[in-house]
């Protein structure tokens, strides 16, 4: 194995001579396959049991157009800095400094590997529908399936970047035909009138489900989570065979999953009522389609949950060992992190996070999370990352280098100043509970930037960084504590 060049903001460095490159529609590939995985299946029952019709269609709404201003920004860093090529990571270090840098990295490769181990516990927990032998996903023979999955895809990983997008662009096709079909079927069942008796039925906090606002706000974690994956292009872009590529994909791919997602969840609304539908059990997509075409409706459902989440784990495969990989060229994740092999995938990124990924399968024998906390676990660990990017666009934007005029930047400003306020909201969404559970992911990771810098020679801290580093190992201590005392609970 040989270790790659020192710095990962260079994007000439990651793109070595005789490497094959990323196209469009692999770049869009990436960002629909990490988006659109197996919680997109349970979408009518999960929302349906956090909110009614009109909310949820609000949620969309709120969550569409934040999301879209967070995709503006990652098309526009991607044009305006040309020279940084591992995107979200880049951006963090490159507006706040290395030890912002490195939370960012952190938070994404978290969030990457977390939500692989619900994507392992769903896929088998959907096969259960042909071999109930494996439960819900999380017994022994799940995980020994789960562990075969896990270890084949690494091989793919292994190959190459370039050569495993070509894999995900069929694992992207297969997904979307039972996907569409679903759309097709329900959409030609849609009763308008029982849309309308939903609406009502929940009217003003009735039904057991608070307020208007309460039921907006509980359904924006499932939206988050819904949607990460938006920035995976961006992740790319010293890979891409264009740097356009990167903007088009970005939003091609989110455009694509944003009216997937609100088609199902508004379309299932008009054929079960709210309350049938939060009953449903997951993937809840399957009782629907069973409801209008009988049982072989669910078993589509299920093959086709195999196969988007199948390809989602593979996605953020790449995406959770590319993120390490490129910190530890900047000396902000320990240099061993960096080594990449002869086809230029980052193999021992890969061999180390599918390894956590292959203990917490194991550790679920024992001890359920249950896939909702992992989704949320995932989800609030990346807010940091879109948070970062989000600064450094804004900055970006109030700064006149001379490379926009006045109207340009102007604009760029106002984008980036809503994905801040969306972001802020879903901090809020996530509520205090799971962001102080996330501070144990982030307290610890504290050492791990001490070690990068130390074998490197560098400076650890600035005054400002200590501070931040000292806060947060301060609040992971007292959270852990909580969770011990019984003070909080998972």
């Amino acid at each position: 194995m040989t270790t790659a060049p020192a710095t990962s903001l260079d994007a000439g460095a990651r793109g070595e001579v005789g490497r094959r490159k990323l196209t469009l529609l692999a770049l869009v590939a990436l960002v629909f396959g990490s988006m659109v995985g197996g919680g997109v299946f349970n979408l009518p029952g999960d929302l349906s049991a956090a909110a009614a019709p009109g909310a949820i269609l609000t949620g969309w709404a709120i969550s569409g157009v934040g999301m879209l201003m967070l995709a503006l920004v990652y098309r526009a860093l991607a044009l305006r800095r040309p020279d940084l090529g591992c995107g979200p990571y880049a951006y963090a270090r490159a507006g706040f400094g290395p030890f912002s840098g490195f939370q960012s990295a952190w938070g994404y490769w978290v969030s990457g590997w977390v939500g692989n181990v619900s994507y392992a516990i769903a896929i088998f927990g959907s096969l259960s529908f042909f071999a109930p032998v494996f439960g819900s996903g999380d017994n022994f023979a799940s995980v020994v399936g789960a562990s075969v999955v896990l270890w084949s895809l690494h091989a793919v990983a292994l190959r190459g970047v370039a050569r495993a997008a070509v894999v995900n662009i069929a694992m992207a096709l297969a997904k979307l035909v039972p996907l569409m079909l679903f759309v097709l079927i329900v959409a030609m069942a849609f009763n308008a009138d029982k849309l309308v008796l939903n609406l009502g039925a929940v009217a003003g906090g009735a039904d057991g489900l608070g307020e208007f606002g309460v039921q907006v706000r509980s359904t924006m974690v499932i939206t988050l989570w819904a949607f990460v994956g938006v920035e995976a292009a961006s992740v790319y872009a010293a890979r891409a065979d264009r740097r356009a590529d990167i903007g088009r994909a970005t939003l091609v791919g989110f455009a694509g999953a944003l009216a997937l997602y609100v088609l199902i969840s508004m379309l299932s609304t008009g054929v079960l009522a709210r309350n049938e539908l939060a009953d449903l059990p997951p993937p809840s997509m399957a009782g629907v389609l069973e409801s209008l075409v009988g049982p072989w409706g669910a078993d589509l459902i299920a093959l086709g949950l195999v196969a988007s989440v199948g390809g989602a784990f593979l996605c953020w495969m790449l995406l959770c060992a590319e993120i390490p990989c490129a910190a530890a060229k900047d000396g902000t994740f320990p240099r061993w992190f960096a080594v990449e092999n002869p086809a230029g995938a980052p193999a021992n990124a890969l061999w180390f996070t599918n390894g956590l990924v292959q203990l917490c399968l194991i550790v679920t024998l024992f001890v359920n999370p249950g896939y909702r906390l992992l989704y949320t676990i995932a989800s609030a660990a990346i807010l940091p990352t879109y948070l970062f990017s989000v600064g450094y666009a804004l900055r970006l934007a109030l700064k006149d280098d001379g490379r926009d005029d006045r109207g340009r930047r102007l604009w760029s400003a106002l984008i980036a100043g809503a994905a801040a306020v969306y972001g802020t909201w879903l901090c809020y969404a996530v509520g205090l509970h799971d962001l102080l559970l996330t501070s144990i992911i982030f307290g610890p990771a504290v050492a791990v930037y001490v070690v990068a810098r130390r074998e490197r020679g560098l400076r650890i801290f600035t005054v400002a960084e200590g501070v931040v580093a000292t806060g947060l190992a301060a609040v992971a201590a007292a959270t852990a504590w909580a969770l011990f005392a019984g003070v909080m609970t998972l």
